[in-house]
């Protein structure tokens, strides 16, 4: 496989059913690999796969029971053979009130989509990656996170981004040394119907797209691309360290 090619590939993507998931998997579509799109909306995915073309299949999938997925990785395994790339992006904002007033239900959805979902994936298709020849994993995070003062009534989002962080940045200590490569990525403020329902009041126009972002996430899954357990921040287009506290 050439360097700067996906040629031969296999790439896994959830939330891929619209915004930055449908343009990420278009994006390494078009550097060659073949797309394996997931989410649970099949009307929309097929959608997706039609758009992208023969390079695309749909597969739909509820990453939040254990047994959808490890029917993912059984079909996966039986019709591609091997898998390359994982593409962590689907998640969930989560109702914006107090944590003293959030529900039982809510919570569990919040850090079940956004926490619980990626370490599935990461149990069910952590040996596909690694006997790929340029294993590559990224997940889609969020500086709400990281903030040094906490936004007021995002509280579960932001806990489950943190928590995010440190999955990926244990997944990557794990496979330091390797072939794999495992990196995190910011997308910022990006026109989305999740940006949309973190900021109403927003004049979505200003923002720049997920299209804008995507080559960028394929570019982290290039068997060029030498990073691992780092973070890639679209808005500074800059890789940072995550750092311990002062």
């Amino acid at each position: 496989m050439d360097s700067e090619n996906l040629s031969g590939s296999v790439a896994l993507v959830t939330g891929a059913s619209r915004g930055i998931g449908a343009a990420i998997a278009a994006a390494l579509a078009a550097r060659g690999a073949h797309v394996v799109a997931v989410a649970r909306d099949q009307a929309k995915l097929s959608q997706v796969q039609a758009e992208i073309g023969a390079n695309c299949t749909a597969m739909a999938c509820d990453l939040g029971s254990a047994e959808d997925v490890a029917c993912l990785r059984q079909r996966i395994e039986e019709t591609m053979g091997r898998l390359d790339i994982l593409v962590g992006n689907a998640a969930i904002m989560g109702r914006r009130v107090p944590l003293a007033e959030l529900a039982e239900e809510d919570w569990h959805s919040v850090i079940g989509t956004n926490v619980e979902a990626n370490w599935r994936l990461i149990r069910n298709f952590d040996q596909l990656l690694r006997k790929a020849p340029h294993g590559r994993a990224v997940f889609m995070t969020s500086g709400a996170g990281s903030r040094a003062r906490m936004a007021a009534g995002r509280g579960a989002y932001a806990i489950s981004k943190t928590a995010l962080d440190a999955l990926i940045r244990t997944y990557a200590s794990e496979v330091d040394g390797m072939a794999m490569r495992v990196m995190l990525c910011n997308p910022g403020p990006i026109r989305t119907s999740l940006r949309a329902q973190a900021a109403p009041d927003e004049d979505p126009m200003i923002l720049l797209t997920p299209n804008d972002m995507a080559p960028k996430v394929a570019a982290m899954c290039l068997p060029s691309w030498t990073q691992n357990g780092r973070l890639y921040d679209f808005p500074q287009d800059r890789l940072l360290d995550f750092q311990a506290p002062a």
